[in-house]
């Protein structure tokens, strides 16, 4: 997956709801999973070309917010 991001919602397609226990969380695809890895070892050796920090920026923000969505959703199911 060598692509260009310039938005999260570019990566809607790599979105799962996955059952967790009784819970549905939001999840990466195994490839968009297996992509952010990859780019954050390329990091780490001070590898990454522009527009991979680009992707890897959008990747970020789109975990950003499913952890959140996440937890509000842990949240309310512990309310319950």
């Amino acid at each position: 997956m060598v692509t260009t991001l310039n938005k999260p919602s570019s990566l809607i397609h790599e979105i799962q709801l996955e059952k967790v226990g009784d819970w549905n969380l939001f999840k990466f695809s195994e490839a968009l999973q297996l992509r952010m890895e990859s780019l954050l070892e390329k990091k780490k050796a001070d590898q990454l070309t522009t527009n991979e920090i680009s992707e890897l920026d959008a990747i970020g923000e789109l975990d950003r917010i499913f952890t959140h969505v996440n937890a509000m959703l842990a949240a309310e199911n512990a309310n319950q």
